[in-house]
């Protein structure tokens, strides 16, 4: 059995119509389980996450595909969140029976399948990358829809799969194989923006922070906050618990409060047990003692 985990982000957040007519595809496909789906409105994004074979996933991702490109023109597009097309990456994660090697030829499959069927420019993106460059999403991503609709021409922007050229509406694609991301998110009790974007570039490792960590700074207009919007891209290195007390420790500094955190979409139980534990000062608790993990792992050993 092949099993590969997939997070493919929209970039609606908004109208339910639409989030629906997206996400409607993915249920009740066979071999690939909808796991779960939420959308942020602003962010104005949407963010799935899906788990099966490969071959029904990326079939289903098609037709969401198609259904996101038929509603969503990022000519008319906003929100706090970056992104360069309606469907705006799609990243595939070896969950049982695929090596990372496999999962980059997954990415790559679906990648020119969406080119060929649709015309969107698609760009690959961490182990799937085909320049040391474009490892990193944000390099990608630099000047958002707006600024790679008139750069897209540029040798060095033009797109791993299809025409130098945006689509008209869908604008362009990232897709990419990677480990684990946990999306975690730190709102604090201000509006000041520049406080939110200071302490996502001190966290950050681009910025001389922590290893493993990607951050941004986001305004939350409707409530009244703003953000520090982190990507953890190995949980094991430098876990949840971590990063929040240095952000914690950063907003002291500017006589901030956290207000409260989220965890945007699936996380594995090793994420949260890594945090519960440290904060629980629980001395030598070990993952068999929480008794639905021994069960998962009995069933396994017995199927």
């Amino acid at each position: 059995m092949r099993i590969v985990e997939c997070v493919p982000n929209f970039s609606e957040g908004r109208r339910k119509d639409v989030i629906e007519s997206i996400v409607a595809p993915l249920r009740d496909r066979k071999g690939c389980q909808l796991l779960d789906h939420r959308s942020d409105e602003n962010h104005n994004r949407l963010v799935v996450s899906l788990a099966g074979d490969p071959e029904a996933i990326m079939d289903s991702l098609i037709r969401s595909a198609e259904a996101a490109f038929s509603l969503i023109d990022m000519n008319v597009h906003s929100g706090a969140h970056p992104r360069i097309g309606a469907l705006d990456v799609v990243p595939f994660t070896p969950l049982k029976g695929l090596s990372m090697e496999e999962c980059v030829q997954i990415a790559r499959e679906f990648g020119r399948r969406l080119n060929e069927q649709f015309k969107v420019p698609v760009y690959y993106y961490e182990e799937a990358a085909t320049r040391p460059d474009r490892k990193n999403l944000e390099n990608i991503r630099k000047g958002q829809f707006e600024g790679l609709k008139k750069a897209i021409g540029d040798p060095e922007r033009h797109p791993d799969v299809g025409e130098a050229k945006m689509h008209p509406t869908a604008g362009a694609t990232v897709v990419g194989a990677r480990k684990f991301l946990v999306a975690f998110n730190v709102n604090l009790g201000t509006c000041r923006i520049e406080i939110a974007k200071e302490i996502a570039r001190s966290i950050r490792f681009s910025g001389g922070g922590l290893a493993h960590v990607k951050a941004i700074g986001l305004a939350l207009e409707e409530k009244g906050m703003v953000q520090v919007s982190v990507n953890i891209v190995d949980h094991e290195k430098n876990p949840l618990y971590r990063v929040l007390e240095l952000v914690r420790m950063e907003a002291s500094r500017w006589g901030v409060p956290v207000v409260e955190t989220e965890i945007y979409g699936m996380v594995p139980a090793s994420a949260i047990f890594q945090s519960a534990a440290h904060y629980l000062q629980a001395a030598g608790l070990e993952p068999e003692q929480i008794i639905e993990l021994k069960l998962l792992d009995m069933s396994g050993e017995q199927s």
